[in-house]
């Protein structure tokens, strides 16, 4: 699929982008050929678009949100945003203010791509016809449904994960469409069901054996103890690996507590470098750790959100009154 069109078919299927209105696009400078791919597909319905270059410096890590983009957030509210960004571990506190600059009206859609190829758009996670994207979110949808009534979540897989943790009073929604009372903002490319779990809730051991936010894929599992919603111990093989993640959930005093439970459901996503497709493969969950203040119930204030992705997972939820439903059964979505 030529990149242009995928960026047309995710600002019009996702964002519901229509003719006459405004976009703006910040671009980091290694993403350009990106960049101009949705300023293309933006021109291509009509939009009036604005490309905006980032200046990045690989010795240099931003925390702050660049005057350059200050300007611009302050002084403009367009109609959507895309942020086409490098998604270093190390900048997710520059992102999540910036996020937070960009949809502080809720006014704003915002698309938002840390970590982001021209691969995802030719023939990755974003490289999706209208009619596949209509697909996923009627199968979100389908998902959303079947989850409507649950309080509990229990996930194992043959790695040794073992958790559960509480949804009640927690509804799980989709990052495949715009979601117009909420505007909640969303990754592109999209593919999961989310919920923010009760942050004192998950109990248990989750053993990531697959990738790892911020990091990319891991070739040896890290292990991670968890109480009343807090890790209490992290261990793996791999030093470099570990020390990274414990540097990351000791970020703050919220960013070891649970923030995210989720779903992947795009069936184009590639288990790839960058975790922001990796997540969104389809029949594989992840949980992170951090910041959830902008989801639906959310209370973990965080300045840092670190995912965990787990394989094969069998995940059973409960209701209230204690019935419960296969939802996933090593690694396969049942009667969806």
């Amino acid at each position: 699929m030529d990149a242009w069109e995928a960026a047309k078919n995710a600002l019009e299927c996702v964002l519901e982008a229509k003719r006459g209105e405004s976009i703006v696009v910040f671009c980091d400078c290694e993403k350009m050929s990106i960049g101009k791919a949705f300023a293309n597909g933006a021109l291509k319905l009509g939009l009036q678009t604005r490309l905006v270059q980032l200046k990045t410096d690989g010795n240099v890590l931003r925390k702050e949100v660049p005057p350059q983009i200050m300007e611009i957030v302050t002084k403009q509210t367009p109609d959507i945003y895309i942020n086409l960004l490098r998604g270093t571990r190390e900048e997710t506190q520059f992102r999540i203010k910036l996020i937070k600059m960009e949809t502080k009206d809720l006014k704003a859609r915002l698309g938002h791509c840390p970590g982001v190829t021209l691969d995802m758009l030719t023939e990755g996670a974003l490289a999706l016809t209208a009619e596949e994207h209509r697909q996923m979110q009627a199968f979100a949808d389908k998902l959303i449904e079947k989850l409507s009534k649950a309080v509990r979540v229990e996930v194992m897989n043959l790695a040794g994960t073992n958790v559960s943790l509480s949804v009640e009073g927690r509804p799980f929604f989709t990052d495949t469409k715009i979601d117009w009372k909420t505007m909640k903002w969303m990754n592109l490319p999209t593919g999961e069901v989310i919920v923010a779990p009760v942050e004192s809730s998950l109990e248990g051991k989750l053993v990531c054996d697959m990738a790892i936010g911020g990091i990319g894929p891991v070739k040896t599992p890290v292990e991670i103890t968890v109480k009343n919603g807090k890790v209490e111990d992290v261990s793996s093989a791999d030093t470099e690996v570990l020390s990274r993640v414990k540097g990351s959930l000791h970020t703050d005093e919220w960013s070891n507590v649970v923030g995210e439970f989720a779903f992947g459901i795009n069936p184009k996503a590639r288990f790839v470098e960058e975790f922001l497709e990796a997540e969104k493969m389809l029949n594989t969950i992840h949980i992170a750790f951090g910041n959830n203040s902008d989801m639906p119930g959310g209370k973990n204030p965080s300045k840092n959100h670190m995912d965990f992705l787990v394989s094969k997972p069998t995940v059973n939820v409960f209701d209230k009154d204690g019935s419960s439903i296969d939802v996933l059964m090593n690694g396969v979505f049942q009667h969806l």
